[in-house]
């Protein structure tokens, strides 16, 4: 694999991403593309689609994996409640943070492809947006927008965006304000393998080191067809680019 390639899919260049103006984040041209159209639609429908989180590269998502894995951030469990770090294994604990953040160079946002959104028209004044399943469910503040966004999935008329993570496969938890543009999107999972990943980790100097490393690698092949691999059957039947 050649080294930007490499650098693009495990998060060590933002050389493959630009930025959307009115969010500020950072996303992949074929990804905004994408959104801009979906957003043109959304607008006709009465709502005003907003970027929240795109691109993030392996350092701050490794800085967030050992907060957690230090207690210094909260670990939560399946239904959102704290739990206490000092009372588990360091097995344990991997499990625990892999079903809300992504393990450092397997993350989607790592390639600009991904990215998590609100309807800011929905937004209440000074609300700080959680992205928590209540926020998101129909009821909810922004349900409106992600059953319109349901049925223009299911019509196959998103321009390629989808959600990796609408249903718990026993792994992530369900992320119905987690988009991702499946063309580029695909090409950047077929790259991420097991292995790689392993030397990835093994790879990090000992200022960048990763908590549970060894963990880690011991358990890759759970990790992987748990927390990383999204089934094909997830993605849209048309993958044609923009």
């Amino acid at each position: 694999m050649h080294k930007l390639i490499r650098d693009m899919v495990f998060g060590r260049t933002d050389a493959h991403v630009i930025l959307e103006p009115i969010s500020g984040q950072l996303m992949h041209p074929e990804a905004l593309v994408a959104f801009d159209q979906l957003r043109r639609d959304a607008r006709d429908a009465g709502f005003e689609p907003k970027v929240v989180s795109g691109f993030r590269d392996f350092e701050r998502q490794r800085r967030i994996w050992n907060a957690k894995a230090a207690g210094a951030r909260p670990v939560l469990d399946s239904l959102g409640r704290p739990m206490d770090v000092a009372r588990m294994s360091p097995e344990e604990i991997l499990f625990a943070i892999l079903r809300w953040s992504a393990l450092p160079g397997a993350s989607r946002h790592h390639w600009g492809t991904d990215f998590d959104v609100i309807d800011a028209a929905a937004l209440p004044d000074g609300y700080q947006v959680q992205l928590t399943s209540e926020e998101v469910a129909d009821d909810g503040m922004f349900g409106p927008f992600h059953c319109w966004l349901d049925a223009r999935i299911a019509a196959g008329e998103s321009y390629g965006l989808f959600r990796p993570y609408s249903e718990d496969r026993g792994g992530v938890a369900p992320e119905r304000w987690h988009l991702s543009y499946a063309p580029r999107a695909r090409e950047f999972q077929d790259l991420l393998s097991e292995q790689a990943l392993v030397e990835q980790v093994n790879s990090c100097p000992q200022d960048q080191s990763l908590a549970l490393s060894a963990e880690i690698c011991a358990q890759m092949p759970q990790i992987y067809a748990r927390f990383i691999a999204v089934p094909e059957s997830v993605y849209p039947t048309n993958m044609t680019r923009l």
